[in-house]
């Protein structure tokens, strides 16, 4: 069985709701574009979507597009605009591309639809979903430009504690040992956030038995990790200690050029935000060449866990319940459950419940 049949066949809440999508069908005559990472979880995601009768627009994020689910996707009718690339401006022509097909509902990740689609408005727009915390950033301040229903899927408890917690701390430390090949027993590793996601990978690596300090400007998720057993060092001092820098925050500019003085030598500097901007990873590499420093930025400052040699991303588990909030969401939007008021909010309660029961039900 190969990758993509395995992810399939695992995918089980998928399954069960797209054997009732096909009874119901939601999403009859409605074209949903989405602009998510395009690998064999996300493969189950739109599969799901064609059952409840949706036609699909799909192009991918920077640097984590996989070949062999843009194959698979388009054998399978789905229609895919473009391929791989790390070229930005080569990613905002696909994204334009598929808006260009007036999508009546977008399923996006990190905001680049929605931000895209008020450049060049149409009528038709029914609202749709964000898969991300990033994206939910970029698209609060544009609420009353947007008018739309618009459920952020990344501030679900349900994808908080699943997704971002366990297996978002799972597959980056996956990441590093098999990018890496190098031991984390006894490495200074620093985490530069502490939400969800940073929580899950500070305990990962502490599990991995590495000493590991946390970096948090929010004071009281800085004593939260203190209570939590981890370190709290200023900032600049934990870069200075660090032999391992993993950034989780959403946030641009996280460590740049500047910090080049303060890094140990042999330091390892990886990124697991949606956005390859948390590390200025060319800066860094050219300030590091030019004080003849060795400085390692994995996988140029793209998402550690969804880039670089065979990118495996979050555990099929915790990806079935993800994207069963994101079909349940999107099918609540296509019949009309939520209005304009519900613009950039999160998963309605009634939702989580849903899916948390049935995802108990078939364990």
């Amino acid at each position: 069985m190969d990758r993509i049949e395995w992810v399939l066949a695992n995918c089980r809440l998928l399954v069960a709701i797209g054997d009732e999508l096909e009874r119901t069908r939601p999403f009859d005559r409605l074209l949903i574009g989405t602009g998510i990472h395009l690998e064999p979880k996300t493969v189950a995601l739109l599969l799901t979507l064609r059952r409840g009768g949706a036609e699909v627009v799909a192009t991918g994020n920077l640097n984590t597009t996989q070949q062999e689910a843009v194959d698979y996707l388009g054998a399978r009718g789905v229609r895919v605009v473009g391929g791989p690339t790390s070229d930005p401006v080569e990613h905002d022509g696909f994204l334009r591309e598929l808006l260009a097909a007036r999508p009546q509902l977008l399923l996006d990740n990190g905001g680049d639809l929605f931000v895209r689609f008020l450049e060049a408005p149409y009528d038709g727009l029914r609202g749709g979903t964000e898969e991300t915390t990033s994206g939910r950033m970029r698209l609060e301040p544009l609420r009353e430009l947007l008018g739309l229903p618009i459920l952020v899927i990344n501030d679900s408890p349900i994808k908080q504690f699943a997704e971002n917690r366990h297996a978002v701390g799972q597959s980056v430390l996956e990441s590093f040992l098999r990018i890496t090949n190098k031991a984390t027993n006894g490495r200074r590793v620093t985490v530069f956030g502490y939400g969800a996601c940073g929580k899950g990978v500070a305990a990962s690596f502490r599990n991995a038995y590495a000493v590991v300090s946390v970096v948090e400007r929010d004071p009281v998720a800085r004593l939260e990790a203190m209570l939590d057993g981890f370190l709290v060092p200023e900032r600049d001092d934990a870069l200075r200690s660090a032999d391992v820098v993993i950034t989780v925050t959403g946030a641009e500019g996280v460590v740049t050029a500047a910090d080049v003085p303060l890094l140990r030598e042999g330091a390892i500097l990886a990124n697991a935000g949606h956005f390859p901007w948390e590390l200025d990873a060319e800066g860094i590499e050219r300030a590091a060449r030019e004080q003849s420093r060795r400085i390692e930025v994995l996988t140029g400052g793209h998402m550690v866990n969804l880039a670089g040699p065979r990118p495996l991303g979050n555990s099929i588990e915790s990806m079935d319940l993800g994207f069963a909030l994101q079909t349940r969401c999107l099918e609540a939007v296509a019949r009309g459950e939520v209005g304009a008021e519900s613009c950039v909010v999160p998963v309605p309660r009634a939702i989580d419940e849903a899916v948390a029961a049935a995802f108990v039900a078939t364990a």
